[in-house]
């Protein structure tokens, strides 16, 4: 019986993910809230939990501190995902999202977390190259005092040792890691592209960008999520857009996380590029389907991921506490 290919992911900036319901959000008056869920959050943990559901060998690696810190281990064990608990000084921050029950709104309140000593960096790095596996997952911000090289860093040292680097990040760490090249998937939103292009961009000009990035060798594999009108892929396989599962959001919280997800899962188990989009569409659609923090469950999972490479017509579905 052959190895399952080995996945480590990576969050240097993990938060307690709180999520609620209020019937109307105002300011000065106190907000009521009920149906409260407290998850562990940020991108590689997100990534992870997806990824443990889809039954890969997945381990995450994560700064913490703090009570918030004790409490995301937790919560990661409770989850069943192996981890690894890399501390910190400071406290692990606390996100929280409000769902306004008379608009359908969503209300994200997201702390820019930790300040991380040099030292802790340097324990974090050595953490992560010190892990054996076939695919390493860096996603998510960096927090106060990180160098914004320090993913530039992280690939040359983890693709030395024979692992392909999936980055999902935004700002001057994406313009770093994209400038220095190296990476086997990258994905980028629309808005992030166009940061890093330094001007907006038409459909077209941002697919020509993507293949642009695969065609310098930047990138082995960029995937652009463009929210409800789907994604385009750009490899080796050629360019190949897709549109979004037809299912109604209850949440968008973890899906591009989900969507990373499910892509890194479809390589993973031997998939050819375009097949990897469509599990990585699937298992986004399955997230937007679960409310609040809550990620995509395991039923959603199985069920969209099938239909998407199956071929078969996804029916239209609706968000809600029981997925229908």
């Amino acid at each position: 019986m052959s190895r399952r290919p080995r996945i480590v992911t990576l969050t240097l900036n993990p938060a307690l993910d709180m999520s609620s319901e209020a019937e109307t959000v105002r300011h000065t008056h106190k907000v009521r809230t009920s149906n409260e869920v407290m998850e562990p959050g940020g991108g590689g943990i997100n990534v992870a939990r997806v990824l443990s559901r889809l039954g890969d060998d997945v381990t995450a690696l994560f700064l913490g501190g703090g009570a918030t810190g004790g409490v995301l281990e937790e919560l990661l064990d409770r989850g069943g995902v192996r981890h690894r608990m890399i501390p910190i000084a400071d406290d692990t921050r606390l996100s929280f999202t409000v769902v306004e029950r008379t608009t359908g709104k969503e209300y994200r309140f997201v702390p820019e977390g930790p300040e991380v000593s040099d030292a802790e960096q340097a324990q974090a790095f050595d953490a992560a190259v010190s892990q054996s596996c076939d695919y390493f997952v860096a996603s998510g911000s960096l927090p106060r005092g990180v160098r914004k090289d320090f993913y530039v860093r992280l690939c040359t040292a983890v693709t030395d040792r024979g692992a392909r680097f999936v980055l999902d990040t935004s700002g001057a760490p994406l313009a770093a890691a994209l400038e220095a090249g190296g990476l086997f998937l990258v994905k980028p939103s629309k808005r992030e592209l166009e940061g890093f292009i330094g001007r907006e961009l038409s459909r077209e000009e941002l697919a020509e960008e993507a293949k642009r990035l695969v065609a310098s060798g930047k990138a082995e594999n960029v995937a652009l999520t463009l929210g409800g009108e789907g994604a385009v892929l750009a490899s080796s396989e050629g360019l190949i857009e897709l549109p979004a599962l037809p299912v109604k959001a209850c949440s968008t919280v973890g899906a591009g996380d989900s969507f990373v997800a499910g892509m890194v899962h479809g390589f993973a188990v031997g998939r050819s590029a375009p097949e990897a989009l469509r599990v990585g569409l699937a298992a986004g659609a399955a997230a937007v389907l679960s409310c609040g923090s809550e990620l995509a469950r395991p039923e959603d999972l199985e069920r969209l991921v099938g239909q998407a490479l199956s071929g078969e017509q996804v029916d239209d579905l609706r968000g809600g506490s029981d997925g229908a």
